[in-house]
């Protein structure tokens, strides 16, 4: 498994009109959410209703990271650089659930023995995977829900054959806003892409559903997106 290092990606950009000078007051940094939020122009709310988020945390029977839950509340269902989906809770037809998705996999893995998953077990197995995201090329990100803090998970990424592992030790909203931006990163979309945008897929599933053309809900395979 490679390990990188948030230091390995360079210190964040000076927040624009900080003010200079020994006497200057204190400026707040933007946080990471607001980061992705800035890289990608994204300038529309969900437009759903909010996430029943203490429902989802009692059932999944952790709590989750409060930056993923922010990525969630401001952008729903959707692809950053047409790539990396959210898992959500109770989002449209089409999306990946994040809850009956993990718990999906909990149980095949408890009943074929989670080979795939080696060395790991899976959530709620103690310091297990728990995924938050996918992409269409079959990749899987998770959290290492090792610890009290769920601010704190590592994270662990793996394409489709489950043989390599990549580990970042930051946070959800970090671990994107680099995906997208620095080309080193190891899931970079900025290798290919100079611009970033976010994709909702919410519009168009709730068209769908009014025209019956909405998928069933468990026809997605995992990594399926």
């Amino acid at each position: 498994m490679d390990e990188w290092e948030t230091k390995a990606f360079g210190d964040p950009a000076p927040h624009p009109g900080q003010p200079r000078g020994p006497f200057a007051p204190p400026v707040a940094e933007p946080s990471w959410v607001d980061r992705v939020v800035a890289v990608t122009g994204w300038t529309r709310g969900r437009g759903a209703s909010p996430v029943g988020w203490s429902a989802v945390e009692a059932r999944l029977g952790t709590a989750l990271p409060g930056d993923y839950k922010d990525l969630v509340e401001r952008f729903g269902y959707g692809d950053f650089d047409d790539y990396l989906g959210l898992l959500i809770p109770d989002g449209p037809p089409g999306s990946l659930d994040l809850v009956s998705f993990n718990e999906f996999w909990a149980r095949a893995a408890e009943e074929d023995g989670g080979q795939w998953w080696e060395p790991y077990g899976l959530h709620p197995s103690p310091g297990g995977l728990l995924q938050w995201a996918s992409t269409e090329q079959r990749t899987s990100f998770y959290w290492l829900t090792e610890g009290a803090d769920p601010d704190r998970w590592p994270i662990l990424v793996t394409g489709e054959d489950y043989a390599h592992w990549d580990r970042f030790d930051g946070s959800t909203a970090e671990f994107i806003h680099r995906l997208l931006t620095d080309p080193l990163h190891p899931r970079s979309t900025a290798r290919h892409f100079d611009e970033h945008w976010f994709t909702s897929h919410e519009t168009e599933t709730e068209t769908e559903t009014e025209n019956g053309d909405g998928e069933a809900e468990g026809e997605h395979l995992p990594g399926a997106r």
